[in-house]
C-alpha cells in the first residue's frame, strides 16, 4: 500500500511540475526570441534611415547640395556598413529594390528568399509593415534562422526593404541553459517533494500498519493484542480507538461465553452424577428382563458426562493464555508415546517414533502435550488392530512438527474441511465412541501458543494430523 500510494504522489508531483515547467521553458524560449527579432528590427530600422536617396527635392528637403552626378561615396558608406554588420554579427543583411534587386547586400551573393518566411517577410515590408515575430526557434531546430524585415519609405512610398537573416546558435544555446536552470529547480524541488511524499505516507500509513498487525495478531488467536496510540491522521486515529473498543466488546462476549460454557458444564456434573447414583439404585429395585434398558441408561449417561468433561476440557483451553518457551518436542513426544503404549498393546496397535534427538520449538508444554493426547486418542480410537499409528518429528524452517499418522478410515475431500469443528463427526464414523471435541480441543491448546492443526489423507487409507509450532527466533 505504501507503495502505491507513494506512487500516486509522485505522478500527482510530475504532473504539476511538468505543468510548471513546461509553459515556462516554452516563454523564456519566447522572450529570448523576442529580443533578437526587436534588435534586428531595430539594426534594420537603422539602416533604412541611413540610406542614401538620389533626387533634388529630397536633397532640398534634407537641406544638403544636390549630389554631383556620379557621386556614389554615400552609396560606398553604406556598402561598408553592412559589409562590417555581417562581419562583426554574422548576420546577412540586404537592402533591397521593391523588385528584389539588390542595393547593397552581404555577403555579396546573398539574394531575397523566394520562399518560406523570408519572402513573406520580404512582402510584407513591401506593404509598409514590419515583419511580425518569425516562427519559434527551439534548441533542436538547428537549420532554422530568424529573418526579419523593415519597409524603406520616402514620402509615404516603400522604395526599397532591408531585409536581415540570423543564425540561431548563440540563440538556442542561451535557451537551452536558461532550459537546464529550468530542470535543475524542477529537480530539486522533485526531490524535496518525493522527501515529503516519503514522510506524508509514512505519517499516513504508520496507524494503518499497526492495526493491521493487530488485526492479524487477532485473527491468530492473540486476543490481547491492541493498537497503541500514535500519530497519523485524527480520522485513522479515531478508527484505532474503535477498534480497541471493539476487540474488548468481541473479547468480552467470548469470555462471557466461554465462562457460561465452563459453568454449565461443571454445574450440570453433580446433578448427572446424582442421575447415574439414583439409576443405579433403580436398576437395583427393577425385576429381572430390563437389563437392556438399564445398559442403555448407563452408556447415554456416561457418554453424557464424557461430552461434558470435554467442554470442560475446551472452556480451560479457550481461557488459557500460556506463554509459549523453549521446548524439546522429541522428548516430550518420546514422553507421549510411552504413556499411550500400554493403550496401544491393549487395542492390538503398534506405536511407532521417528525423528531426531533434539527438535526445539516454542510452545506451552503442557498445552502441546495435552493437544497430542488429543490426537493420539483420535488415532488409536480409528485405528484397527494389528495396525500401526507413526509419530515422526520434522524440524523446518520456521517451525518444528510433530505428524501422527494412523491407518484407520481417514476423511474425505470435503470431511477434511470440517476436521476439527467443534461437535463434527463424519457420519461413517458415528459408532465410534466420542464426542467430536477431541480435535477442537487440539486445535484450541495449539493456536493458544501460536501453533497450528493440520490434516491430510493418507493413501490407501488413514488420517495424518500435522501439529506444528514456531522455531525459536535466532537473536
Amino acid at each position: 500500500m505504501r507503495t502505491r500510494l507513494l506512487g500516486i504522489l509522485i505522478a500527482l508531483m510530475l504532473c504539476v511540475l511538468a505543468a510548471l515547467g513546461l509553459p515556462l521553458a516554452a516563454a523564456f524560449a519566447a522572450a529570448e526570441q523576442s529580443t533578437v527579432v526587436v534588435d534586428r528590427l531595430d539594426d534594420a530600422a537603422r539602416f533604412a534611415q541611413d540610406l542614401p536617396t538620389s533626387g533634388a527635392a529630397d536633397s532640398a528637403r534634407k537641406g544638403e547640395p544636390e549630389p554631383a552626378p556620379g557621386d556614389l561615396s554615400r552609396q560606398h558608406a553604406i556598402d561598408a556598413e553592412v559589409r562590417r554588420y555581417y562581419d562583426l554579427y554574422g548576420v546577412r543583411l540586404g537592402i533591397f529594390q521593391r523588385d528584389g534587386v539588390p542595393i547593397s547586400v552581404a555577403p555579396a551573393d546573398w539574394r531575397v528568399p523566394t520562399s518560406g518566411w523570408g519572402a513573406q517577410a520580404f512582402q510584407e515590408a513591401l506593404d509598409g509593415r514590419r515583419s511580425h515575430n518569425p516562427p519559434q526557434v527551439w534548441p533542436w531546430t538547428e537549420d532554422r534562422t530568424i529573418t526579419v524585415a523593415a519597409p524603406v519609405v520616402r514620402d509615404g512610398d516603400v522604395v526599397a526593404v532591408v531585409l536581415s537573416e540570423s543564425p540561431t546558435g548563440a540563440l538556442r544555446t542561451r535557451v537551452l541553459h536558461k532550459w537546464l536552470v529550468v530542470a535543475g529547480g524542477e529537480a530539486v524541488a522533485m526531490i524535496v517533494a518525493v522527501l515529503l511524499a516519503v514522510r506524508l505516507t509514512e505519517w499516513v500509513l504508520r496507524p494503518v500498519r499497526t492495526l493491521d498487525r493487530a488485526t492479524h495478531d487477532i485473527a491468530t488467536g492473540r486476543m490481547a493484542a491492541r493498537v497503541a496510540p500514535g500519530g497519523g491522521p485524527p480520522e485513522l486515529q479515531r478508527l484505532a480507538r474503535s477498534f480497541n473498543e471493539m476487540a474488548d466488546h468481541v473479547v468480552h462476549a467470548m469470555d462471557q461465553q466461554k465462562a457460561f460454557v465452563a459453568d454449565a458444564s461443571h454445574q450440570l456434573r453433580n446433578p448427572l452424577s446424582a442421575l447415574l447414583l439414583r439409576v443405579e439404585v433403580l436398576g437395583l429395585e427393577l425385576p429381572e428382563g430390563h437389563e437392556e434398558e438399564l445398559s442403555g441408561v448407563r452408556e447415554e449417561g456416561a457418554r453424557l458426562a464424557r461430552v461434558l468433561d470435554d467442554l470442560l476440557g475446551l472452556a480451560t483451553a479457550e481461557h488459557a493464555r500460556p506463554e509459549p518457551e523453549q521446548t524439546d518436542l522429541a522428548q516430550l513426544t518420546l514422553a507421549r508415546v510411552d504413556a499411550w503404549r500400554p493403550v496401544a498393546e491393549q487395542r492390538g496397535i503398534e506405536l511407532r517414533w521417528d525423528g531426531p534427538a533434539l527438535a526445539i520449538g516454542m510452545a506451552d508444554p503442557i498445552g502441546f502435550g495435552s493437544a497430542l493426547d488429543a490426537v493420539l486418542d483420535n488415532a488409536l480410537k480409528f485405528s484397527p488392530s494389528g495396525s500401526q499409528v507413526r509419530l515422526r518429528v520434522a524440524v523446518r524452517r520456521d517451525e518444528v512438527a510433530v505428524t501422527v499418522t494412523d491407518a484407520g478410515p481417514g476423511l474425505t475431500e470435503d470431511e477434511l474441511s470440517r476436521a476439527g469443528d467443534r461437535f463434527w463427526r463424519s457420519p461413517r464414523h458415528q459408532n465410534v465412541d466420542g464426542s467430536g471435541l477431541g480435535l477442537s480441543i487440539a486445535r484450541t491448546l495449539l493456536a493458544a501458543g501460536g501453533g497450528s492443526l493440520g490434516f491430510a489423507p493418507v493413501k490407501p487409507t488413514g488420517l495424518a494430523v500435522t501439529l506444528a509450532v514456531p522455531r525459536p527466533v535466532k537473536p
